[in-house]
């Protein structure tokens, strides 16, 4: 990549910043295999406060964070209930079957988004001759469905309805800072009062390296962290990695907003271009184009990175290395090559003036 290399892949692809540097270099650590890491203990009693759990495991990945979860939930032969688009399903290797041995039923939700009454409806007790769902998965936010919000309602909603059924809930919150962001609903909303299991990712959004924290009960803490350990996720002196996390959350989760609002600026852009750009809610852009990866291919050549998760859909992700020059930058150049030989959307002059108005806004 070059100094003028717009990377909009993901917001995973962020560099720690020379502060957050500093405080991994001096972090204090010890041998988290035997709980002497103060550092990594600090992460998770700082994690497990803001959402309202009494357990907190740090753990390498999101992926890890999910199986864990998955596997204290439910048993082998019994069945987790989730979006037919969901990222554990999509982007973890099979790993529930693989290597839990768990059943997934899916619903096809809007936007994402599965709606209480669909969930009520497939929900199974199980018996001799029967299945039984012993989980819902719901995503907070919704990766596919290109950064959705599950409203607080709805989580409730959900909540009540498992809680009458014995069944455990768990949220895949790996980006659940942008829905904080996005809605200022208190991240301790977001946790223990609607969730069983809750996993959030500090290189998402936060931009740290790596790492996540899987949040739990105490009860089911001492499993979590032997799962951890038999998946290979057991670390020493971690606390290198969990002093960027402490710094991520310090001082850039605050600043979160401004990626959805460099977001908006891309989704007005390349709509005002005359581009189908999907509804955006935080800081994920699809846009619909044929020929999604000559189109990926041809920006990278321009020095502008996306990705094309489907083969009629462009994927963009603002995060903290990418500001909004850059993304006046990168419209630019989407707009040029999508527009090589592409139908665009009809548009009357007065539309066009409307969205020009909308993209000059957002430009402010």
């Amino acid at each position: 990549m070059t100094a003028e290399t717009v990377d909009l892949r993901s917001d995973t692809v962020t560099r720690p910043t020379p502060g957050m540097r500093r405080v991994m270099a001096a972090a204090e650590v010890g041998d988290d295999l035997f709980g002497e890491d103060p550092t990594v203990r600090a992460l998770e009693e700082r994690v497990a406060g803001l959402f309202g759990f009494p357990g907190a495991l740090f753990v390498p990945s999101g992926v890890m964070a999910n199986q864990i979860a998955l596997r204290l939930l439910v048993a082998p032969g019994q069945e987790v209930v989730c979006d037919a688009e969901a990222h554990i399903l999509a982007h973890e290797e099979g790993s529930p079957a693989r290597y839990g041995g768990i059943q997934t039923r899916t619903v096809s939700g809007e936007r994402g988004l599965i709606g209480v009454e669909a969930l009520a409806g497939i929900l199974r007790p199980g018996n001799a001759y029967t299945v039984g769902t012993r989980a819902v998965a719901v995503e907070q936010t919704h990766t596919r469905a290109g950064g959705t919000v599950y409203p607080l309602h709805t989580l409730r909603g959900v909540r009540r309805l498992t809680a009458d059924s014995g069944i455990a809930v768990h949220i895949d919150g790996a980006r659940i800072w942008n829905a904080h962001a996005a809605t200022g609903t208190p991240l301790a909303e977001y946790g223990a009062p609607v969730a069983d299991t809750l996993a959030v990712c500090l290189s998402k959004g936060l931009g740290a390296p790596v790492g996540s924290v899987l949040l739990t009960s105490a009860e089911l803490l001492p499993r979590a962290r032997s799962l951890r350990h038999g998946l290979g996720g057991g670390m020493r002196q971690s606390g290198i990695l969990a002093a960027a996390g402490l710094h991520a959350l310090d001082h850039h989760l605050e600043r979160v907003a401004e990626d959805h609002a460099n977001a908006e600026l891309l989704a007005a852009g390349l709509r005002a271009a005359g581009f189908a750009v999907r509804p955006q809610e935080t800081n994920i852009v699809l846009v619909d184009t044929p020929g999604a990866e000559d189109v990926v291919a041809r920006a990278a050549r321009e020095g502008v990175l996306v990705t094309a998760p489907g083969p009629g859909v462009v994927r963009l992700v603002t995060h903290l290395d990418v500001g909004r020059q850059a993304c006046r930058r990168a419209v630019e150049v989407l707009a040029a090559v999508m527009g090589e030989g592409r139908p665009r959307t009809r548009r009357s002059a007065a539309t066009g003036q409307a969205q020009q108005r909308e993209e000059s806004e957002v430009a402010v």
